[in-house]
C-alpha cells in the first residue's frame, strides 16, 4: 500500500512539474514573440527627425515619410507598454514626446496640447498641416498616464502634460450639446460635422482613466453618451457591425453615407471601425461588453476575416488584413468565454510570421496586440 501511495505521489509530482514547465515555456515563448514584434516595429517605423525627436512613419515608404498624430499616439502607447516590460528606454518615449510637443495645434492665439494631424515633405521642407484628430490625441493622453507608472521619476511632468491634453480635448474636440467627442478640432459648431463621431473614438477604458486622474465628470458623461450611441448602432444590424463614422442626435445614431468624410467606406465596418473591438476590450461597462460580444459572435462564425464589411455582414474585399485581425485578437484575448476559442486560435496566426515592414497600420495594431500579451 505504501508503495502504491508513493507511486501516485511521484506521478502527481511529475504531472505538476510538466504543467509548470509547459506554462513557463509557453510564457517565455509569448514574451519572445512580443519582444521580437516590438523590436521589429521600432526599427521599421520609428524615424529620427533630429537628435531629440523621433516620429512614426505612416507612409509605408522610407523615402517619403509621413507623420500622423494617430501614429504618434500609437508610438507613445507602444513605447510606454514596452517600457513597462523593460524593452524600451525612457529616452525612446521622450523623443517621440518631443516631436509631438513640437507639432502642437494652434487655435486662435493659443498653442494647444492637441497635435497637428499630419506632417510631410513639401518642396524639400517638412511641413505640418493644421487641425487635430481626436484618435491621436486620446492615445497621447493615455500614454502619458501610462508613463507616470513606468518612469515614476518624472511622474509629475507626465501627469501635468496628460492633464493639459485631456483639458484641450474637452475644449476643442467635445460637442457639449450632444455630449460626445468630435472627430477633431476642425469639427466645430460652425461646421457640418459637429454631430459626427468616429466609432473608434469610443474608448470607455480611456475615459474612465481620464476621470480617475482629472476628476472631471465630463469624462463620465462622454463615456455614458458615446456607449449609448454605440449600442444604438450595434442594435441596427444582426451582425452588430458598426460604421467608421456616424451621425448622432440626443437619443440615437445612424451610419454616415459613402464619402461623407474620407472614403467610399465611411459608412462601413472599415479601417477606422476595425479598431472598435480593441477600444471596447478594456472596459467592464455592460454596454461595452454587449457591443463587443455581438461583434465577436459575428466574427467567430466567419471562415476568414477579410478587410472590411458592409454592416449587413457582406465582405467588402476577399483579402485579409492584420488591421482587422489584430483588434479582434486583442479583444478575444481579454475574454474568458470558451466559445471564442476558435476565433482566438485563428487570429493568433498573425504572429506566425515576422512583422511586416511595409504596412504601418497592420504592423502597429499587431504590435499593440502582441504587447498586451497572450492570455
Amino acid at each position: 500500500m505504501k508503495h502504491l501511495k508513493l507511486m501516485w505521489t511521484l506521478i502527481s509530482l511529475i504531472v505538476v512539474a510538466y504543467i509548470a514547465t509547459f506554462v513557463v515555456l509557453h510564457g517565455n515563448n509569448n514574451n519572445h514573440v512580443a519582444r521580437q514584434t516590438y523590436d521589429r516595429w521600432q526599427k521599421s517605423y520609428v524615424v529620427k527627425q533630429n537628435k531629440n525627436e523621433t516620429f512614426v512613419n505612416t507612409s509605408n515608404n522610407r523615402h517619403k515619410p509621413v507623420a500622423l498624430s494617430e501614429g504618434q499616439g500609437y508610438g507613445l502607447y507602444i513605447t510606454a507598454k514596452a517600457g513597462a516590460k523593460g524593452w524600451a528606454k525612457e529616452s525612446d518615449f521622450k523623443k517621440l514626446l518631443n516631436y509631438y510637443l513640437h507639432h502642437r495645434e494652434q487655435i486662435g492665439q493659443k498653442t494647444t496640447y492637441l497635435m497637428q494631424w499630419r506632417q510631410s515633405t513639401k518642396k524639400g521642407e517638412w511641413v505640418s498641416q493644421h487641425n487635430s484628430a481626436t484618435d491621436g490625441d486620446l492615445y497621447i493622453a493615455d500614454s502619458l498616464m501610462q508613463a507616470q507608472k513606468v518612469w515614476p521619476k518624472h511622474q509629475a511632468y507626465y501627469k501635468k502634460l496628460a492633464h493639459k491634453v485631456t483639458a484641450d480635448i474637452l475644449s476643442y474636440e467635445y460637442n457639449d450639446k450632444m455630449q460626445v467627442l468630435t472627430a477633431g478640432s476642425w469639427a466645430t459648431k460652425k461646421s457640418d460635422y459637429y454631430n459626427l463621431i468616429r466609432t473608434s473614438d469610443v474608448a470607455p477604458g480611456f475615459f474612465e482613466k481620464f476621470y480617475q486622474q482629472t476628476h472631471d465628470k465630463r469624462w463620465l458623461t462622454i463615456k455614458n453618451t458615446m456607449l449609448d450611441r454605440m449600442v444604438d448602432l450595434s442594435d441596427q444590424h444582426k451582425t452588430g457591425l458598426v460604421p467608421d463614422f456616424a451621425w448622432v442626435s440626443a437619443d440615437s445614431a445612424k451610419p454616415v453615407k459613402s464619402r461623407t468624410i474620407a472614403t467610399v467606406d465611411d459608412g462601413h465596418y472599415a479601417a477606422n471601425a476595425s479598431r472598435v473591438p480593441m477600444m471596447l476590450a478594456d472596459s467592464d461597462d455592460k454596454r461595452a461588453q454587449k457591443v463587443q460580444q455581438k461583434l465577436l459572435d459575428f466574427f467567430v462564425d466567419q471562415e476568414k476575416i477579410t478587410a472590411g464589411y458592409a454592416l449587413s455582414g457582406q465582405p467588402l474585399n476577399d483579402y485579409q488584413s492584420n488591421s482587422f485581425r489584430a483588434p479582434l485578437f486583442y479583444a478575444v484575448n481579454k475574454t474568458n468565454d470558451l466559445k471564442y476559442n476558435r476565433l482566438f486560435t485563428s487570429q493568433q496566426k498573425i504572429f506566425a510570421r515576422p512583422l511586416v515592414t511595409n504596412n504601418y497600420y497592420d504592423a502597429t495594431l499587431t504590435t499593440m496586440a502582441a504587447l498586451e500579451g497572450i492570455n
